[in-house]
């Protein structure tokens, strides 16, 4: 998420009361999580698994709950809870803002679309041009659709990323900042939620369709022109590359990338990340060639059982 004005790490250890190393007047200019982040963005690491990644990342200011010497160029925010301030800082730069109308008036509808009763649209939504939007459709803040987009009922664009971290008394929540495009030619079927970025954009590419009962977790990038069947459910920050078709019930795990016309047979549960071009199906998922020969050898257990008496 960008910051509508930069804020320096100065502010951040005077607002918060804690300690800094580096320029006091360094500039940030975002606010994003370790996969999203860009040179001017602050974020945050609490478990030394991660130290090393992010220290190297592009983010200019990290809020860390360990001292550790300041590398070139960056500045460093010193916190024994390094995941309280960062929602602190979500909280207090993207705000919620309560509607009072079903449409916003801060939201921009391009010519030609279509709005059916029941849908509600948050603040700062950007629908292009010949759009159609079916009843009872549920459209957050800051959501993204690009023209000739379609967007059947009961579907919800822009809920909060599953992510929480685990405390003594139960789960903090990581408030998120992020949001959901959709590019043009865009079709959701009825009943389908597509998560917000925790700080960046979740996006469903050009041309491609989803299927009913559909979810996409957030951060997930959607290429152009795959086919999403029914009920398939995508983890966050996954990547679809162009032209990868999902049949029915399929699962997929988070942080994998589906190569450029990858076929998912239905029921598949994936694991892994998978070449392109390709077919595949099982549960765990592997080349569809190879499942159907161990299917076909499972199916002869019986008869082969009954030839040595078992």
């Amino acid at each position: 998420m960008k910051l509508d004005r930069p804020i320096t790490v100065r502010e951040i250890a005077s607002a918060f009361q804690v300690s800094y190393a580096g320029d006091p007047d360094q500039q940030i200019t975002g606010i994003n999580e370790i996969h999203m982040v860009e040179n001017g963005d602050i974020t945050f690491v609490d478990h030394p698994k991660y130290y090393d990644r992010v220290l190297r990342s592009a983010a200019t200011t990290i809020i860390i709950n360990k001292e550790v010497p300041c590398p070139d160029g960056k500045s460093l925010v010193f916190s024994e809870d390094p995941f309280s301030v960062y929602v602190s800082l979500v909280k207090k730069y993207r705000k919620l803002e309560h509607s009072t109308r079903m449409i916003s008036e801060t939201a921009e509808i391009g010519e030609g679309t279509h709005i059916q009763p029941g849908v509600f649209i948050g603040h700062y939504v950007k629908i292009g041009k010949n759009c159609l939007i079916h009843p009872n459709v549920t459209i957050y803040d800051h959501t993204v659709i690009g023209d000739h987009c379609v967007i059947h009922s009961g579907s919800v664009l822009g809920a909060d990323a599953y992510y929480f971290k685990r405390r003594s008394w139960g789960y903090e929540k990581l408030e998120c900042c992020g949001r959901v495009v959709l590019q043009d030619r865009v079709e959701v079927g009825a009943c389908c939620t597509i998560d917000k970025g925790v700080s960046g954009d979740t996006v469903i590419g050009e041309g491609t369709k989803c299927d009913n009962h559909v979810q996409v977790g957030h951060d997930t990038i959607i290429g152009k022109n795959c086919l999403i069947g029914c009920a398939s459910v995508i983890a966050g920050v996954t990547r679809l590359e162009d032209d990868v078709i999902l049949w029915g019930q399929v699962a997929i795990q988070k942080d994998l990338v589906i190569g450029k016309g990858a076929v998912v047979f239905a029921k598949s549960g994936v694991d892994k990340s998978l070449e392109g071009g390709k077919t595949y199906f099982g549960a765990p998922v592997q080349e569809s060639r190879k499942a159907w020969k161990e299917l076909a050898y499972i199916r002869r257990l019986p008869e082969l059982f009954s030839k040595i008496g078992l």
